[in-house]
């Protein structure tokens, strides 16, 4: 099977934002997509270009066009959430996003009307149904799919750095899961959504494919959700194992780290290195300890069994890719990981306000409104007071 992959300018970069809408009320998860989109797209075309359905009627997924810097990215995604915000207060809704809603349960949820989700769920029952999960996934443009397969191997290594950096989901369903990302294992319920096969090259990406779709087991490559991807038709190499992100100071952190390491990678294979390819049993460990322990895992390091934590880890990264982030004009975004690191991350900022209200979910519902609104919130913010 061949896949043809349309080669994107170096490090160009995309980002897409999964956002809740909630009612203002009670904080729950609230319809409402449908009339949202409706009132939003312009006239005489059939959807709005930069604002789409998902999975849930509860769900707006905003994204950017083809952008060549994160400070632009952010620009493009703020230009558009304004429009769906207008349209959602006109409503009595709020926007919010993290990589769960605390409380609200998963089969309350209606299904968006279009024909590819009702085909999903048709064949996936359950594990489709329960998806109510929100991430953000960053795109960085690669030119030749000889680099995709190598980048999207050694990106591996740093899947606990993204995961832990972005983990927003410690509830479900009302209860504390005691996980920093609970989205990432119902994700992990779809058979084709994890980690990648760390396959060599593209011509064994097309067998795999190829394979799968012969066998039945999906239609298209976009069926197969892997936490780090080739997208062949945008010509990128794809990071989506990030929980949906509550500000876009952290959508800023992400996408530079994202950015950065992609132009590192690919520097290194202009220059005839060979990339790294972590072992598998390594790369899974290290998901699961930042799913379990976020910002305060302990992550592997070497094949002897070397462990260090992930915010030295974080750190050091942040420190290695300062000049490429100059070359790319994102020094700013790529330092407020260490914001991140300062303030805490989603899941820990979730849990304070849970701990200062004796367990009440309603005032994280506010917190994470509050957020979106006014950006991530500095270490002596407060938390918020209750409904």
């Amino acid at each position: 099977m061949q896949i043809p992959f349309h080669s994107s300018e170096r490090a160009s970069l995309g980002v897409e934002w999964e956002l809740q809408l909630v009612d203002r009320e009670t904080g729950e998860l609230t319809s409402g997509a449908t009339e949202i989109l409706a009132e939003i797209t312009p006239e005489g075309l059939a959807e709005h270009p930069k604002a789409k359905h998902e999975l849930l009627q509860s769900t707006v997924e905003v994204i950017t066009g083809i952008c060549a810097t994160v400070a632009e990215a952010k620009a493009d995604l703020a230009g558009t959430l304004a429009e769906v915000v207008a349209a959602a207060d006109r409503r009595g809704l709020d926007l919010m996003c993290a990589g769960s809603h605390p409380y609200t349960r998963w089969d309350t949820q209606e299904i968006s009307p279009k024909e590819r989700y009702a085909e999903l769920v048709e064949r996936m029952q359950w594990p489709a149904r329960r998806l109510q999960i929100f991430g953000v996934h960053v795109h960085v443009g690669v030119r030749s799919p000889d680099k995709a397969m190598p980048i999207v191997n050694a990106l591996l290594q740093y899947v606990p750095h993204f995961l832990a950096l972005s983990a927003s989901s410690p509830f479900w369903s009302g209860c504390d899961t005691g996980l920093a990302s609970v989205r990432t294992k119902v994700f992990e319920g779809m058979p084709t959504a994890g980690l990648p096969y760390q396959l060599t090259d593209w011509a064994g990406f097309e067998e795999y494919m190829g394979t799968l779709v012969a066998a039945g087991a999906i239609e298209s490559v976009r069926e197969v959700w892997w936490d780090v991807r080739p997208h062949p038709d945008f010509g990128t190499v794809e990071l989506r194992i990030c929980d949906g992100l509550p500000t876009l100071d952290e959508i800023g952190a992400v996408a530079a780290l994202a950015q950065c390491l992609v132009e590192q990678l690919d520097t290194q294979l202009d220059r005839g290195y060979t990339l790294p390819t972590p072992a598998g049993w390594i790369v899974r460990e290290n998901k699961w300890r930042a799913v379990r322990y976020g910002l305060d895992a302990q992550i592997v390091v070497d094949e002897q069994g070397t462990v260090a934590p992930v915010r030295e880890a974080l750190a050091e990264l942040v420190e290695e890719l300062l000049p490429t982030a100059r070359k790319l004009d994102c020094e700013a975004e790529l330092l407020d990981v260490r914001r991140v690191l300062a303030v805490g991350g989603s899941y820990q900022r979730q849990r304070a306000v849970a701990a200062a209200h004796d367990g009440d979910l309603h005032p994280v519902v506010d917190s994470l409104v509050a957020e979106l609104r006014d950006g991530l919130p500095t270490p002596d913010d407060g938390v918020g007071e209750p409904r």
